[in-house]
Order: structure tokens, then sequence, then C-alpha cells
């Protein structure tokens, strides 16, 4: 993982379709280089020792630029730090008591992220048909 000193890590489930499409906007919102992305569903894939695949393949992390490991709603408020543009939501997340109710909105969110994941997947395909 050379050359992640300076940078936010983002380790994230490429074989998600909602995933990718959120991994596309923070690429192009990335002006800076702030992030080094991470498909943990490549094999290939250089996983940091306290962190494994299957985990993160379970739920969003980073390592921010202090070294520490991140997930949940708290990963999406350190990458949002990093985007011009997206600093804005970071700050506001950021608010007493708000980062813990986005927590509680991505556990809810998570048990049912494989179907919103297919039902996206199928639309997709649809609007490339056309």
């Amino acid at each position: 993982m050379a050359d992640t000193e300076s940078r936010t890590v983002v380790f994230f489930d490429g074989s998600c379709p909602l995933c990718q499409s959120e991994i596309h906007m923070y690429r192009q919102h990335d002006v800076q280089g702030a992030l080094c992305l991470v498909d943990v569903s490549d094999s290939n894939a250089v996983m940091p020792p306290a962190l494994d695949r299957e985990t993160a393949m379970r739920r969003f992390h980073i390592i921010g630029k202090d070294g520490q490991i991140h997930s949940g709603a708290a990963a999406f408020v350190e990458v949002w730090r990093q985007l011009p543009g997206w600093r804005w939501v970071a700050k506001i997340a950021s608010l007493p008591g708000l980062t813990p109710l986005l927590e509680y909105g991505y556990r809810l969110f998570l048990p049912i992220r494989p179907w919103l994941a297919q039902m996206f997947q199928r639309v997709r395909d649809l609007i490339r048909k056309d």
C-alpha cells in the first residue's frame, strides 16, 4: 500500500453496482487525488493487516490520513471531508448526534443492500438497452 500515507484509502466492493456508482462519483470529485481506491472484490487487492477482505466486503471501510480505520457512517464522513463540493456535507454530518444517526441508517441499509444492488443493476441494464 505504498504512496498512501498522504491519502485516504477507501475499501469498496467493486462487485456491487451501487458501490461502483458511488465510487465513480467520488472519482469524479477527487480532483486533488486525495483518495486511494481499493476494490476489495479483486482477489489481488492489497489489504492492510487490520482489515480482512470478508469484513471489507460487508461494510464500507477507509484508512484515514490519521492512519486509523473507520467504517460505516464515520468512513463516509471522512471521504466527504476530502472531496471539494462535499466538505459541507461532512460538516453537517459531523454535527453532534448526526453521525450516529447516519450509522443507524447505514445499519438498516446493509441487510437490504444485495436486493437494492440487484434492482439497481436491472434498471441500469434496461437503460443501456434503450
